[in-house]
């Protein structure tokens, strides 16, 4: 299916592990797995961030310093934070939803990781999100297919194509 909604001009694609905050005309879109995107939204200042993060957070161990600023749930939420304060953006005035999660591998990993990765990412992003202050107002998580997602920031809609268990888009 097309994504003729998508103007080629004004789009800009977040890759694993990037993240977006500021102003932008078009789209911004993303292919989500098991990973996670946030999307926010102010409809007074028109800032918006996305991102596509790969896991929740740093492991005790350390030495994942040279990940990008958006592959861990817990950074990207403390930056989408930290950006709000900068703005003088009170959390709550977002329109937040979230968007991934999804359990691509069920079959083949169930047995072999005690965890499950996209459960894990959606769940720790939800929660930093409430502590941060902010409130989801939509989610599009779990399941088994892919995602893509677009971001459509002139008004806040977000319009997700899914995977090939189904051809539909939905918007949010």
């Amino acid at each position: 299916m097309a994504n003729e909604f998508l103007p080629k001009t004004e789009a800009l694609n977040l890759m694993p592990g990037e993240i977006f905050f500021g102003h932008h005309r078009g789209w911004i879109h993303t292919l989500l797995g098991s990973c996670v995107a946030i999307t926010l939204w102010h409809p007074k200042t028109q800032l918006v961030g996305m991102c596509h993060y790969l896991l929740s957070q740093r492991s005790a161990l350390g030495g994942e310093a040279k990940q990008p600023e958006g592959y861990y749930a817990s950074d990207v939420v403390a930056y989408f934070s930290l950006q709000c304060r900068r703005y003088q953006i009170n959390p709550k005035e977002c329109v937040v939803k979230v968007f991934g999660g999804s359990t691509m591998f069920a079959g083949h990993y169930s047995k072999v990781a005690s965890i499950n990765v996209a459960q894990q990412n959606v769940r720790l992003g939800m929660q930093l999100l409430k502590e941060h202050g902010f409130q989801v107002s939509r989610n599009d998580v779990g399941g088994k297919r892919y995602r893509k997602v677009f971001f459509d920031v002139q008004n806040g809609d977000v319009w997700v194509q899914y995977g090939r268990s189904s051809a539909r888009e939905v918007a949010y």
